[in-house]
C-alpha cells in the first residue's frame, strides 16, 4: 500500500501536533508560552520535554542527539552523542532536560570576527524552541543558537532571532498608535524559493574548479544560452523528475512545504519552492533543503551546483523571498 502525503508529512519531526500528544497538559502549556512570548523554561519542564523527545526519537530509529547550529562558515554545523548511560554491565536510554537546553563545543576552529581569543574559545549551544526537532540519518536534530562564553553571537541564528523580536517590539508600537490594543505578537515570515543546477557526477569530476569552487573559472561560452528560453518551464526530463519526487518526500518527511518545482530559464537550471513561514523555521528549513539537495543528487548520479553564479554567459542562481 502506498503511502500518501498527509501521511508522511511532518512524521520525522517532534512538531506541535506531537508535542501536544507526548507532553503532559501543564509541560505543553508551559512550552508554548516559552515558544510564544519568550518566557524562561523551566528545568523541571526542560526534563520532561526531553524524556517525551527522546522516546519519540528512539520509536523512529534514532540512536543519537545532536545541537544542530548555524556558525559563521555559512553551512550548518553538528556534534553527535548517543542516548546510552552505562547501567552496569549494560546501558539504558537517557536524555536530560539540561541537554536539550544547553551543550558545549569547542569552537576555537570557527570564525569569530575577532571577538574573542582562541583560548576562551568556550561556544555554548542553546535550544531554540521556536524551530522544531526532527530526526535525520539516525540522529535527533536540534536547532540551537550559539553564542561565546560572554554572550557574543557566534552564529546566524541568534542575530535573526534579535531582528525578528526588534521587529515584533516596533510593529507592535506602530500598532498601538493606531489604536489596536488587542494584538499581542507580530511575527515575520518568508518562503525562499531556492533555485539550482543539476550535471552528471561523471562530469563535474572532470572540472577542478567546480569542484574546488562550485563555478567554473575558465572555459568557452556555452554553445547554447536562452535564446529560445525552451528550458524555462518545459518539460522535465525523467532522471530530473525522479530527483525531484525523492526530494519532494524527503522535505516533506521533515515537515518543508515544497510546494513548486520547474526548470528555470538557464539549461540545467531548476526551482523548489516552498510555502512560506515563520521566517526563523524557514531559514532553518532552507539549510536543510540545500543539504538534501546535494544529498539526494548523489543518490541519482548527479551533482547539485548553489553558487550564486556557477556559468558564465547564464543566468544564476538566487534565492527570491516570497
Amino acid at each position: 500500500m502506498s503511502v500518501t502525503v498527509p501521511e508522511i508529512f511532518g512524521s520525522m519531526v517532534f512538531n506541535d501536533d506531537v508535542m501536544r500528544a507526548r507532553l503532559p497538559k501543564d509541560t505543553y502549556k508551559s512550552l508554548r508560552k516559552t515558544i510564544q512570548q519568550g518566557s524562561p523554561l523551566e528545568l523541571d519542564v526542560a526534563n520532561v520535554v526531553a524524556n517525551a523527545m527522546k522516546d519519540w526519537a528512539i520509536e523512529k530509529g534514532a540512536t543519537h542527539f545532536t545541537h544542530w547550529f548555524q556558525p559563521l562558515t555559512g553551512v550548518t554545523a553538528e556534534k553527535h552523542d548517543s542516548f546510552i548511560s552505562p547501567n552496569g554491565s549494560g546501558v539504558i536510554m537517557e536524555f536530560s532536560g539540561k541537554e536539550l537546553v544547553k551543550g558545549e563545543v569547542d569552537g576555537s576552529s570557527f570564525p569569530s570576527g575577532g571577538i574573542r581569543a582562541t583560548f576562551e574559545a568556550r561556544g555554548y549551544t542553546a535550544w531554540d524552541p521556536t524551530s522544531y526537532a526532527f530526526i535525520k540519518d539516525g540522529s535527533l536534530y536540534i536547532p540551537t543558537a550559539f553564542c561565546s562564553y560572554t554572550g557574543e553571537s557566534l552564529d546566524k541564528k541568534t542575530p535573526l532571532l534579535r531582528s525578528m523580536e526588534a521587529l515584533n517590539t516596533q510593529a507592535l508600537r506602530i500598532l498601538r498608535l493606531f489604536g489596536n490594543t488587542s494584538a499581542k505578537r507580530v511575527i515575520t515570515t518568508v518562503g525562499p524559493e531556492q533555485e539550482y543546477f543539476l550535471i552528471d557526477k561523471k562530469l563535474w569530476e572532470q572540472r577542478k574548479d567546480l569542484m574546488f569552487t562550485g563555478r567554473t573559472l575558465f572555459g568557452s561560452m556555452p554553445p547554447k544560452g536562452q535564446e529560445m528560453d525552451d528550458h524555462y518551464y518545459g518539460s522535465i526530463k525523467p532522471r530530473i523528475a525522479e530527483f525531484m519526487a525523492d526530494l519532494d518526500n524527503e522535505l516533506w518527511k521533515l515537515g518543508i512545504l515544497s510546494k513548486t518545482k520547474h526548470n528555470e530559464v538557464a539549461p540545467a537550471q531548476h526551482e523548489m519552492a516552498p510555502i512560506f513561514t515563520t521566517t526563523n523555521l524557514s531559514a532553518d528549513q532552507n539549510q536543510l533543503t540545500m543539504r538534501l539537495m546535494k544529498e539526494v543528487a548523489l543518490k541519482h548520479g548527479l551533482y547539485c551546483l548553489l553558487a550564486e553564479k556557477p556559468f558564465a554567459g547564464v543566468n544564476g542562481s538566487g534565492k527570491h523571498n516570497n
